[in-house]
């Protein structure tokens, strides 16, 4: 008797052209999700500059706070408030968030790990109000409001960021460089701060950069912390310093259409910060890609 040869179905079966529907399927689904998205970027960039465009003005970037119901008036306060509370929340959380990262990712054993990145990731979800509410009461109650209060309640927004962003980086450096290191004699702790930490620094700074532009536009934890403060520029972190997203949610609460018009030109240059930042990390996060893959 003959041997029976199989037959091959060279042309594909239906499993096959069903999972091939489906792929397409998927692909305009995420096609479609993603210009969705892209719209409503759109549409909210749109808007705001749309309605604050009008206003911007050198006088307006330069000029102090104007009092209810007086024409003119400025946004240097904001402006200035705002950078020295997020420098105090980066110098609390840069350090802190490396750290943390080098820790998880370099020394820390699986069993101590992992409740300390479920902690991590609690943080990065935790409505920034019971933030707010927390600092409240552990450094304004009592006491006054003050820009070391706004800082710290801002560092606890950047903190998981970056130790998220930076452990994530410290895994993209090869293992080669760690082993090389250490078949010279270089101990653990020199590996890791003489190899491992400066191959990772672009991808850290990128963490950083959208961290900073993240708790830029936080409210509610400065509300709580750093939300009476006066009307000119106060560079003392112990006084309640003037800041632009508790200022854009007081002028957006007035009766005087004036506050309304200067919400909108506050929220454009919010805007232009956070997308400058954001275009900022794009560009040190594919440099440090191209590095660590050379």
């Amino acid at each position: 008797m003959g041997a029976i040869e199989p037959t091959l179905a060279l042309g594909g079966d239906r499993r096959v052209r069903r999972r091939r529907i489906v792929n397409r399927a998927a692909e305009a689904v995420a096609l479609v999700a993603a210009l969705a998205a892209v719209v409503v970027l759109a549409i909210v960039v749109l808007s705001v500059a749309r309605r604050g465009a009008s206003q911007l003005s050198w006088t307006f970037l330069t000029g102090d706070l104007p009092l209810f119901g007086i024409p003119g008036g400025g946004i240097a306060p904001l402006i200035v408030g705002s950078a020295i509370l997020v420098g105090i929340a980066t110098a609390i959380a840069l350090p802190l968030g490396v750290f943390t990262a080098l820790f998880l990712s370099e020394f820390a054993s699986r069993r101590v790990a992992a409740p300390i990145q479920l902690t991590l990731d609690l943080m990065n979800g935790l409505p920034s109000i019971i933030i707010g509410v927390f600092i409240f009461g552990l450094l304004v109650q009592g006491h006054a409001q003050s820009g070391y209060a706004g800082g710290c309640a801002l560092s606890i927004v950047m903190l998981p960021l970056i130790a998220r962003s930076a452990q994530e980086v410290l895994r993209l450096v090869p293992v080669a460089q760690r082993e090389g290191a250490q078949a010279l004699g270089a101990s653990r702790w020199r590996t890791v701060i003489g190899v491992v930490l400066p191959s990772a620094l672009g991808g850290i700074l990128t963490g950083t950069v959208l961290a900073i532009a993240r708790a830029a536009g936080e409210t509610a934890p400065l509300l709580f912390a750093c939300s009476i403060y006066a009307n000119s520029v106060t560079t003392n972190p112990h006084d309640a310093l003037p800041n632009i997203p508790v200022q854009i949610f007081i002028w957006s609460e007035s009766a005087d259409p004036a506050d309304h018009e200067r919400a909108w030109a506050s929220a454009l240059v919010l805007l232009l910060f956070v997308l400058a930042t954001s275009l900022l990390a794009r560009a040190a996060l594919a440099r440090t890609r191209k590095k660590l893959g050379q």
